[in-house]
């Protein structure tokens, strides 16, 4: 096995349950053939929806050709040969699995539930295999064929992207038992969020922390800098310890907290030393959008947009910073928010606090065209190379001339963020000191941190006066409601094309706790991210 193999191990399989009732019924043995030509002549091209007997006959095939081991049987009946014929040999040759067993559930239409029992065997060691799994049966555009729609997932739940496969030998990183910063556990089935940042510990750091390898079935993924996934232990090895920077009690707020909002994220870090408390993500790809997402922040931004303002001597938070109905910069034109009544006499502060876009974006004659990346680096350590312990985006707030000039300034444009980037944007504004985030203890392998100046104290006594405000009689006021002690936020919407409504951000503070969430398609920074981030805060 490849010196890859990440991730901590999984100590159990998937259950199955095996109907007896419903659609087969049965266990696949031999195949059957799904087509069949007339006395006549070859069977015409069919159009349309496979019927039901098309889609039965075709998993009864494909399953037979799959259980017996016929790559090229299985493939065949799918309609993408070559791919399906690779991972189908792969499955045989790489993973080690024999004596498959597929029982079909009860058909909906075209898609197919089964369940899939094997024996996974390497080195002398065996353990059983259980899955369940789903396929759908579409018609071949140029044959007219009942085929199955290829998908990795069809041969295991576990495998999302088309090169990805499955591997069985011996793991090259040894297992962690990662703890929190008080010594607590840290698993998969407590936190299931927190799969791919152990899987990423367990690659990086299994190692260092004292442990020994074991053999286990993985799935091997297409992007080369993404850790395995493991799916099946052989035999355990020894786990080492390794301490993180979490705290047990804010993952547990952060985890149930995304569970409420789809595609959803958050990352909670501590201003005071930088440390990551909690990362959450409620997504259905699995991704660590938290760490690696990369996408726009819509007017959370806006502290770091004010920062600039008030760095480059453009105006104050006490400042004028008049909030039309609209602007206009290089003839693309700019709104606020539907209700948001235009007030020419605003400041800065009153400006934030209701979050005016036209507010910003008239600023945007006044900075020059890196004045916003300049900040974002110099001053808030965006777009550094930072070292987590895991792999992270670090930010991009390009220097980015036209329309995106202005479009910067709310969060628009070319700017790329995710929660770790903006829960720390968020804490440097609080302490004015830059903190790269870590989640793994720099001590445990000396590693270089990123670096920046931080903000003046000036700057900061006006950050936090305007977020503060923002948090008790603005945009965020009522999500922040019922939160004790020095607390500030900044509320945000991003649009995206294709999506009916915008991506929902916002960041807050209490006491020596920042965090920052995003959840996708979601609408205003109040209606989905705003109360992740309070549940957050309020365990903190």
């Amino acid at each position: 096995m490849r010196t890859r193999v990440k991730g901590a191990i999984i100590g159990s399989v998937l259950a199955v349950m095996v109907g007896g009732a419903g659609y087969g019924g049965y266990t696949v043995l031999s195949a059957l053939s799904p087509d069949s030509g007339t006395a006549g002549g070859p069977a015409p091209v069919r159009t349309g929806p496979p019927s039901g007997d098309e889609v039965k006959d075709t998993t009864r095939a494909f399953f037979a050709a799959w259980a017996k081991g016929d790559a090229a049987g299985a493939a065949a009946l799918t309609n993408n040969a070559e791919r399906a014929r690779s991972l189908f040999t792969a499955y045989t040759a790489q993973a080690h699995v024999t004596g498959v067993r597929i029982t079909p559930g009860t058909a909906t239409g075209a898609t197919v539930p089964y369940a899939v029992r094997a024996t996974v065997s390497f080195g002398g060691k065996s353990a059983p295999l259980a899955y369940r799994s789903r396929l759908t049966v579409v018609r071949g555009v140029t044959t007219g064929k009942a085929l199955v729609d290829w998908q990795p997932s069809v041969v295991h739940p576990a495998l999302r992207s088309m090169d990805d496969t499955l591997v069985t030998g011996a793991s090259a990183a040894a297992p962690v038992e990662a703890v929190d910063r008080h010594g607590k556990l840290l698993t998969k089935e407590q936190y299931p969020s927190l799969g791919p940042v152990l899987d990423e510990l367990r690659d990086k750091y299994g190692d260092r922390a004292g442990g020994s390898p074991g053999v286990e079935l993985a799935v091997r993924h297409a992007d080369a800098s993404a850790a395995d996934t493991p799916v099946l232990t052989l035999a355990e090895g020894r786990a080492g310890k390794l301490r993180t920077t979490l705290d047990a009690g804010v993952q547990a707020a952060a985890e149930r907290a995304v569970q409420s909002y789809a595609e959803s994220s958050v990352v909670a870090v501590q201003p005071s030393s930088g440390d990551v408390l909690a990362v959450a993500n409620h997504r259905t790809d699995g991704f660590n959008a938290a760490f690696l997402g990369r996408v726009a922040p819509g007017s959370t931004l806006k502290i770091l947009s004010a920062a600039t303002l008030i760095d480059n001597g453009i105006t104050t938070a006490n400042g004028p910073a008049p909030c039309p109905d609209e602007a206009v910069w290089q003839s693309q034109t700019f709104h606020n928010l539907k209700d948001l009544k235009p007030d020419e006499g605003a400041t800065l502060a009153d400006s934030f606090a209701r979050s005016c876009n036209t507010a910003f974006v008239k600023f945007a004659d006044e900075v020059r065209v890196d004045s916003l990346t300049n900040e974002a680096a110099n001053r808030f350590g965006i777009g550094l190379d930072w070292k987590t312990g895991i792999p992270s985006f670090d930010g991009s707030v390009p220097a980015s001339g036209g329309p995106d000039t202005a479009a910067a300034l709310i969060g628009q444009g070319q700017v790329q963020l995710n929660p770790l980037n903006l829960a720390s944007i968020t804490a440097t504004a609080m302490t004015g000191g830059f903190r790269q985030p870590v989640i793994v203890p720099r001590g445990l392998d000396d590693r270089a941190l990123a670096r920046a100046r931080g903000l003046s104290s000036g700057t900061v006594r006006q950050l936090r006066a305007m977020m503060h405000r923002t948090a008790t009689s603005g945009t965020a006021a009522q999500v922040m409601s019922g939160l004790s002690g020095s607390i500030g936020a900044k509320t945000g919407s991003a649009e995206v094309d294709g999506q009916a409504r915008s991506d929902s951000w916002f960041t807050g503070y209490r006491n020596d706790v920042a965090a920052a969430a995003m959840a996708q398609d979601a609408g205003h920074g109040v209606d989905a991210a705003g109360p992740i981030v309070a549940s957050v805060l309020r365990a903190g």
